[in-house]
């Protein structure tokens, strides 16, 4: 993370050519990143905090111009899923004051789910998703409503879930082969489930009579996709390490 490095980056962002490259996953990785950064009281992070402000601020460009330019969400459990992508900037957003950011992603987010109703969450996941989009598209919007508001969307948007938290619907996956490249992606998607699901629990109110089953449900797929962490196959083992960091120490929560 030197800034010479940083430099080649933001230069190899910037060309018309590469505009799209790594939108919106990739972008929002290096927000969370430049976020975690911020947050580190450690001479070596405050020099690479400064050396990422070069791509920060280009792809805070990047994305002002293309949100508005988005006319449907996209919808996958793999890396273009835009409700995982708009999580991250909003926290980005408001960790740095941003208010056009912010009120851009509030807007973009409330067009493209508040309506949303009866989410077909039964057809998740498919075979190489280490994503649920159903997931990421309720952790955005806790993000975005207050707690009466979410609760009140979350009823209208998974309709039976509570019969769907034990009948086998959302329950953690296993992988059939962690040296396969694609098929290991299902431990990302227990992972990301556990951490999209106890955020759900978190931000809706108390009283709420699923909170108490749906944080049983995150425990479950957090166990479920630790065990795949550290497995010596590479095709897991390069990307797994993050997304269990991100579940178990309530980033973004």
């Amino acid at each position: 993370l030197t800034a010479e490095n940083l430099k080649r980056e933001a230069e190899f962002f910037a060309r018309d050519e590469n505009k799209s490259f790594e939108r919106m996953y990739g972008w929002a990785w290096f927000l969370r990143l430049a976020m975690e950064l911020d947050s580190f009281d450690d001479e070596d992070a405050v020099r690479w905090r400064g050396a990422l402000e070069p791509l920060e601020e280009l792809l805070v460009e990047r994305i002002t111009a293309y949100l508005p330019l988005l006319t449907f969400p996209i919808r996958t459990g793999q890396h273009p899923d835009t409700g995982f992508a708009l999580g991250q900037v909003l926290d980005y957003a408001r960790s740095r004051d941003l208010d056009e950011l912010e009120q851009l992603v509030i807007s973009r987010a409330r067009d493209f789910y508040l309506t949303d109703i009866d989410y077909p969450v039964q057809y998740e996941p498919s075979g190489h998703d280490f994503f649920s989009s159903a997931w990421n598209e309720a952790d955005l919007m806790r993000r975005v409503l207050t707690p009466e508001e979410f609760s009140d969307w979350l009823d209208k948007f998974v309709p039976k879930l509570k019969q769907q938290l034990t009948d086998g619907t959302i329950s953690p996956v296993s992988v059939s082969d962690v040296t396969d490249g694609k098929l290991v992606h299902l431990a990302g998607l227990n992972l990301n489930r556990a951490w999209c699901l106890q955020s759900v629990a978190n931000h809706l109110p108390e009283q709420h009579p699923l909170v108490a089953a749906i944080r049983t449900n995150a425990r479950e797929h957090l166990v479920a996709g630790l065990a795949y962490i550290n497995s010596g196959h590479y095709e897991g083992d390069h990307w797994l390490a993050t997304f269990g960091l991100y579940a178990i120490s309530g980033v973004g929560m």
